[in-house]
């Protein structure tokens, strides 16, 4: 005997368990199946976590910086296990929380691991579930180093830097992306000797040219060593740390972590016997989630880039909101956040200044320092800058680039703007409160029109 379901979701990510909510909310009969935990890789061993592991070593840096405020503190130190274990008592409170919300949303939770027994029919071991419309949201992981074997010991995936064995004295970084410079920025902050390796010409390479290369100098400043244009081979562990060769030099690490991007988790799930179009393992939806076979949606990381828990999320309420028969919006991905949680944060929304132009656009260009800002200078957090990217011809804000203290908060003003389309003239002419750090996101737009006050 099959259970019959409205939905039924594969993966309770960001995008699956945000897709259940919303799907209740709007009368369907729901199931989502989980192999591992609720709240999927970013409530459990990604974002989240990885904030909490920030948190700690941002205020170990503060207090190991105490005299620069004016206070005074004797020989700070950590400990280790305890900053692991407070992350992963975050997770756990968090994945606690999503339980809740399926109890309370009546949705049904399915434990194992689901196969696509057809378009509309998920097997979970001996239980059959059918349903009108089924969503794949089964996340992705992280992408091996051709040659290199993550041993937990002293090669490592994120999984493993979050809940490290022992702290690194000498630690390689393969790979710049976000993952990557978060945990160079940990590791850093908290005392290791921080190499990072990236093979292309920048680091943080989808961001603006002016925000990599300002990065790349703050984090060369905090001591660590960048390698970009660089090739890591034979990496190769044993008891007493990690051989890597780089650019054919051969150096010695105490651990490594392998941060190269990710895969996504399609494998198993029976979408080849569908007939499910792929790109690179990808599979591909259109901006409302749907797949070309009819009943099966898409959302998240198995869907594609950007790797966003945010964007998974808006497009799991799209799916369902569609198949409720609602006139939904598609998903805008140039409408989408990216943050980085280092020290400094990044973020952004929209065209790079590179991207416009190669585009065709004419653009007006602003750009405002950390050091023209009251708060920035009273916070102690006088180094970054806000850049926002404008078409000459019609105002539109077309991107907004940000480096410093606290842009990961800032950046949604930038997106709400975009979202309503604003141009130049609503920015200027909206009153922005002091002293607050969201001033310089008004002097960049002023800058962009030769009308900066402040610097």
């Amino acid at each position: 005997m099959s259970e019959r379901f409205d939905l039924v979701i594969l993966g309770s990510g960001p995008g699956g368990y945000v897709a259940a909510i919303r799907a209740s909310q709007l009368g369907m009969k729901v199931a989502i199946v989980e192999r591992e935990k609720l709240g999927g890789i970013c409530l459990n061993w990604g974002c989240i976590p990885t904030k909490a592991l920030l948190r700690s070593s941002e205020i170990y840096h503060y207090i190991s910086h105490a005299s620069a405020y004016g206070l005074s503190v004797e020989k700070p130190s950590f400990d280790l296990a305890k900053v692991t274990e407070r992350s992963r008592k975050v997770a756990g409170q968090l994945n606690s929380g999503v339980k809740g919300l399926m109890k309370k949303n009546k949705v049904t939770v399915v434990e194992g691991t689901g196969t696509l027994s057809g378009a509309t029919q998920v097997t979970v071991g001996e239980r059959v579930l059918d349903a009108d419309n089924v969503i794949v949201a089964t996340g992705a992981r992280a992408r091996d180093l051709p040659g290199v074997a993550a041993d937990g010991e002293r090669i490592w995936t994120y999984r493993h830097a979050m809940v490290p064995p022992a702290m690194p004295t000498k630690l390689l970084v393969i790979g710049s992306g976000a993952i990557g410079i978060e945990f160079a920025s940990f590791y850093s902050d908290m005392g290791a000797e921080v190499t990072v390796v990236e093979m292309q010409d920048r680091i943080l390479p989808v961001e603006d040219a002016d925000v990599s290369a300002f990065m790349e100098k703050a984090l060369v400043k905090q001591g660590m060593r960048i390698l970009t244009g660089a090739r890591v081979a034979d990496v190769l562990a044993d008891g007493d740390g990690v051989s890597a060769s780089i650019n054919g030099e051969t150096e010695r690490f105490s651990h490594v972590i392998v941060a190269i991007g990710i895969v996504p988790n399609t494998e198993g799930l029976g979408l080849e016997a569908l007939g499910v179009e792929m790109d690179r393992g990808h599979i591909v939806n259109d901006a409302h989630g749907r797949t070309n076979v009819t009943g099966l949606w898409a959302i998240g990381d198995v869907a594609g880039a950007p790797w966003l828990a945010h964007k998974a999320s808006h497009e799991g309420i799209i799916a369902v909101e569609t198949m409720a028969g609602m006139h939904v919006h598609g998903l805008d991905k140039g409408a989408i956040p990216g943050c980085n949680y280092s020290r400094p944060q990044v973020a952004s929304v929209g065209m790079t200044e590179a991207q416009a132009k190669d585009a065709g656009r004419a653009v007006k260009v602003g750009k405002f320092p950390f050091i023209g800002n009251g708060k920035a200078i009273a916070l102690g957090e006088a180094e970054g800058f806000v850049k926002t990217v404008f078409d000459a011809e019609t105002g539109a804000l077309l991107g907004a680039h940000m480096v410093g203290a606290e842009v990961t908060e800032l950046i949604q003003g930038y997106v709400i703007a975009r979202t309503l389309e604003t141009t130049e003239a609503e920015l200027m002419h909206t009153v922005f409160p002091h002293p607050t750090l969201s001033e310089m996101m008004h002097e960049s737009v002023l800058d962009a029109y030769g009308r900066a006050i402040h610097y």
